[in-house]
């Protein structure tokens, strides 16, 4: 499994997808599952930039799981995002369940994610969501990142602001590497 983290706006679904299709791999994507599956308040709650628990984001990874051969890769978007969903992966490593084979961290700057996600006109995309969105992710990234590396995965920092392709070409030579 090829973890991709990165705040929103940073690039995690463009290259999440363009590295699964070099690769022919599935890409999974937490959030696509999330708007397609997730109704009543929880669909409120996430249309208003909130972040699902801990136990709702495991319970949907696990479903998305048992639809994908976590024997062979697969590209992973949008999870682990807290310490809970961090211990939990591995975990689900230990037993045998899937295997990460390194975790692609997108970075971005503030303001040009802010100025991507306010171009791409979601109704959960507003200035004040995106901004509590990215103070969440500073918070709680780091801590992540260190549980991974103090667990051996390999962890490719990727500058997510320039050109698509170019982003690209760099991820492919790092995850090849």
């Amino acid at each position: 499994m090829i973890i991709f983290m990165g705040v929103a706006g940073s690039g995690k679904s463009l290259q999440g997808k363009m590295l699964a299709d070099q690769l022919a791999l599935p890409w999974l994507s937490t959030g696509e599952f999330l708007r397609m599956l997730v109704a009543g308040e929880r669909r409120r709650d996430m249309l208003a930039g909130k972040l699902l628990d801990d136990e709702d984001i495991i319970g949907l990874v696990q479903k998305i799981f048992t639809v994908v051969d976590t024997d062979e890769d697969f590209v992973l978007d949008g999870c682990p995002r807290t310490s809970a969903q961090t211990d939990w992966l591995p975990n689900q490593a230990k037993h045998g369940q899937l295997d990460i084979t390194c975790v692609v961290h997108l970075v971005a700057d503030e303001e040009v994610v802010l100025n991507r996600l306010l171009g791409r006109g979601r109704q959960d995309d507003t200035e004040e969501s995106i901004r509590a969105r990215f103070d969440e992710y500073e918070a709680a990234i780091k801590p992540v990142l260190q549980q991974f590396r103090d667990g051996g995965v390999t962890i490719h920092e990727i500058d997510a602001e320039g050109d698509p392709s170019e982003i690209h070409r760099q991820l492919v030579e790092k995850v090849r590497g």
